[in-house]
């Protein structure tokens, strides 16, 4: 081939490389997935830290239900006798919900306040005593142990106009929960999330109202 011929056919050769790489677009997919990983893992994790939020909610829902169902169905006696609670009863009940709450680390972020909402001698509402459960230093929204003991000004337990109330003769289990939701992923940006719950229940059936009765061997869990 002379040497003019070859140079065209260099050109030409060239000229196919150009035309070649410019139509060549693998390097595009490569490109657009660098920027659109971070977002779906942004994404991703985003989905798992709510999801994970709302079974904490649902979980400290039924804890407080559970505690406060527990707590009116104890009945320690004879029938020669109304049936008597112990400090050992309410223990256990703590017991059931400690073990509920497994995986939530509630010893160390949450607090159970159970109430023992009653009627005092001039018929108005008294918390007659509390037990609590867990380390959260939080204290009950809606009154402490002795609130009631006499007169008629004290409502009752729960948000204002909307009060429970003890009937004659009888108690409510009133239990309150507050929980610090420990995040996943997203805690600097999400900032702390306290979850609070409470349930009640009345007593099943009659029981001994005059007192928590001591249990041998068993530490009260009172709330201070």
């Amino acid at each position: 081939m002379n040497r003019p011929l070859r140079r065209m056919a260099l050109r030409i050769a060239r000229a196919a490389r150009r035309v070649r790489l410019v139509r060549d677009r693998r390097g595009t997919v490569m490109i657009e997935m660098a920027f659109c990983i971070p977002l779906m893992v942004l994404l991703g994790f985003g989905g798992i830290e709510m999801a994970n939020l709302t079974l904490a909610h649902t979980r400290i829902s039924q804890i407080g239900l559970a505690t406060a169902d527990n707590a009116s169905r104890i009945a320690i006696g004879s029938n020669l006798s109304l049936p008597r609670i112990r400090e050992i009863d309410i223990n256990e009940v703590f017991t059931g919900a400690e073990e509920q709450a497994s995986g939530l680390n509630f010893a160390t972020n949450g607090r159970i306040i159970l109430s023992s909402l009653e009627r005092n001698e001039d018929d108005g509402q008294w918390i007659h005593w509390q037990r609590c459960y867990g380390n959260l230093d939080v204290e009950s929204s809606f009154g402490d142990a002795g609130d009631g003991a006499t007169g008629t000004d004290f409502p009752g337990m729960g948000p204002e106009g909307a009060e429970v109330t003890a009937p004659v003769g009888s108690a409510v289990m009133f239990v309150e929960i507050v929980y610090e939701y420990d995040a996943i992923a997203f805690g600097d940006w999400l900032g702390p999330r306290t979850i609070r719950s409470r349930a009640a229940f009345n007593i099943r059936e009659g029981r001994d109202l005059s007192q928590v009765y001591p249990s041998t061997g068993v530490t009260p869990s009172t709330c201070t």
